[in-house]
């Protein structure tokens, strides 16, 4: 063997080996990415998960709203990363407690009886108005002491939590999209696709409850979303009583 030859061999061998360790080096990295994937979203290889969706204002029993819908699927997309399945739930129907599968529950207390019960369960400190009447302060938060108003069109908010009961290494978490309004909770479930490997890297397996804030959904849809405040502990804490003021009575 000439030494042309030789070094055509010995750099075809390296130019080989290089490529094996490069494809081993990517997929190790894409393994670990995944698997800090699964394990903030509860779901590892073939597991089930639940997304219970509400229903239209107004409308059917069985609708859901465009936007909704629109959230149903980015959710949808983030559990086929995952290798896992989901079931779709009406709100109504939803009867599984906490832990045995990783849950996300889409809209407001107005339309979603299983986010009503999330809600007084696992975060007392949050008040949604849902009242039918039209009023300032129809599907505001009230969070602890702090109260957010919503401006269809201009600046809508929308709550993003993931919740865990318990600590334990099989617990699956529950994930809420809470908005004032529809386009909110697509708003929601595209910031936790685009964020969730920071929120993972800040929160960890954590319980964590944002207030996130949309802005003129009217013309930029739900792309613009601003991060307003980590309320975990306002959220968590019980909600504060209102006293109602003394009167006095001076005897005639």
């Amino acid at each position: 063997m000439t030494d042309d030859v030789r070094n055509i061999v010995l750099g075809v061998i390296a130019a080989g080996l290089s490529a094996a360790i490069g494809w081993l080096a990517r997929t190790y990295l894409w393994k670990r990415r995944l698997r800090r994937k699964q394990v903030f979203f509860g779901l590892p290889d073939n597991s089930e998960s639940l997304l219970v969706v509400n229903r239209g204002a107004g409308g059917p029993e069985l609708s859901v709203m465009r936007f909704d819908v629109f959230a149903l699927l980015e959710l949808a997309a983030l559990i086929k990363d995952c290798n896992a399945y989901a079931q779709i739930v009406p709100h109504d129907a939803a009867r599984q407690g906490f832990g045995e599968r990783t849950e996300f529950c889409v809209g407001g207390p107005a339309s979603n009886r299983r986010m009503t019960a999330h809600l007084a369960s696992l975060l007392p400190g949050v008040r949604v108005n849902v009242d039918a009447e039209p009023g300032p302060d129809r599907g505001a938060f009230q969070i602890g002491s702090e109260r957010y108003r919503v401006e269809p069109g201009r600046e809508e908010h929308v709550l993003l939590a993931r919740l865990t009961v318990d600590q334990g290494p099989g617990t699956r978490p529950v994930f809420l999209f809470c908005g004032q309004t529809a386009i909110t909770n697509q708003a929601a479930t595209r910031y936790l696709a685009r964020n969730h490997e920071r929120l993972a890297r800040k929160h960890g397996n954590h319980t964590f409850v944002l207030l996130l804030k949309v802005v003129n959904s009217q013309a930029y849809g739900p792309d613009v979303v601003e991060l307003v405040a980590d309320v975990t502990r306002a959220a968590q804490a019980p909600a504060p009583t209102v006293t109602p003021p003394r009167t006095s009575h001076r005897a005639s």
